[in-house]
């Protein structure tokens, strides 16, 4: 259902329209994250990424971390480590704490084995090239520094996956509309442990399952409409999409009482 064509793919990874449209603020992140306020269980995920640098020192480096709920995180409980917050758009950084800097992870401004520790969180299919931005991060880690990465499973979210195609169809006109743009495809949970394999070793895979329910379809519209700076790549018109995603979802909770999405994303722990 989310396969994406090469056309979105080109798109995920398009540096204009993630920090000019995409991440120019952080709007559309905000929209994608709040959605598992209502996911059962709830994962502290910057308490994860905070157990898994317990045995860290010295400098941290989080790279594309949009509006920054790691880098205060890791502020707040961790004020002993240097933590670097980078990313590609000028604007979601406005509000993050610094020190910032506006960096691609695929040329980053820092020397060889300088970085006790790199997040890449939710962000290498966001790259170009995946593999050589892996061994961007790994290249700036010293020797047993650690990478950690997170994604979601292809099968993550799939009830939105369905909404989106029978709403996009019912707009066109066709039994099944085109798929959704699926960020996280390029990297998945699946695919990750063979492009992290390449740079690092002792890759841990902590899988993150967890289901939605929802009483209310704004979380949802919200969710679908926070993929708006690719609207020009879904194949049908996007904000009217949007509106019969709703219906759909509203009739949903009306008969059942509920909407519910099955949820499973990962953190991945890697060692140079």
């Amino acid at each position: 259902m989310t396969s994406n064509t090469a056309q979105q793919d080109a798109a995920i990874a398009d540096k204009a329209i993630l920090a000019n449209s995409a991440y120019t603020d952080g709007r559309h992140l905000a929209a994608r994250q709040s959605i598992y306020r209502w996911q059962q269980p709830r994962y502290d995920l910057p308490g994860i990424v905070l157990e898994e640098l317990a045995g860290t020192s010295g400098i941290v480096l989080d790279a594309g971390c949009g509006n920054g709920k790691f880098v205060s995180r890791l502020h707040k409980d961790r004020p002993d480590l240097q933590v670097v917050g980078m990313d590609i758009s000028a604007g979601i950084l406005a509000d993050v704490e610094k020190p910032v800097l506006v960096a691609d992870a695929q040329a980053l401004p820092f020397a060889d084995d300088s970085a006790d520790a790199v997040l890449a969180l939710h962000m290498l299919y966001h790259v170009s090239d995946i593999e050589a931005t892996i061994e961007e991060l790994a290249r700036v880690l010293r020797p047993g520094g650690v990478l950690i990465a997170s994604t979601n499973s292809t099968s993550d979210k799939k009830e939105l996956d369905r909404l989106w195609a029978r709403a996009a169809g019912d707009i066109l006109g066709i039994p099944e509309g085109p798929a959704r743009v699926s960020l996280s495809s390029r990297f998945s949970l699946e695919k990750a442990p063979g492009y992290l394999g390449t740079a690092f070793k002792d890759i841990r895979v902590r899988e993150l399952p967890g289901a939605i329910e929802i009483t209310d379809p704004a979380p949802i519209v919200s969710h679908l409409a926070s993929y708006e700076a690719w609207a020009d790549q879904c194949g049908v018109p996007f904000r009217e999409t949007v509106s019969r995603a709703a219906e759909i979802a509203a009739a949903a909770i009306k008969t059942e009482g509920s909407f519910k999405i099955t949820c499973l994303g990962g953190i991945l722990t890697c060692r140079r």
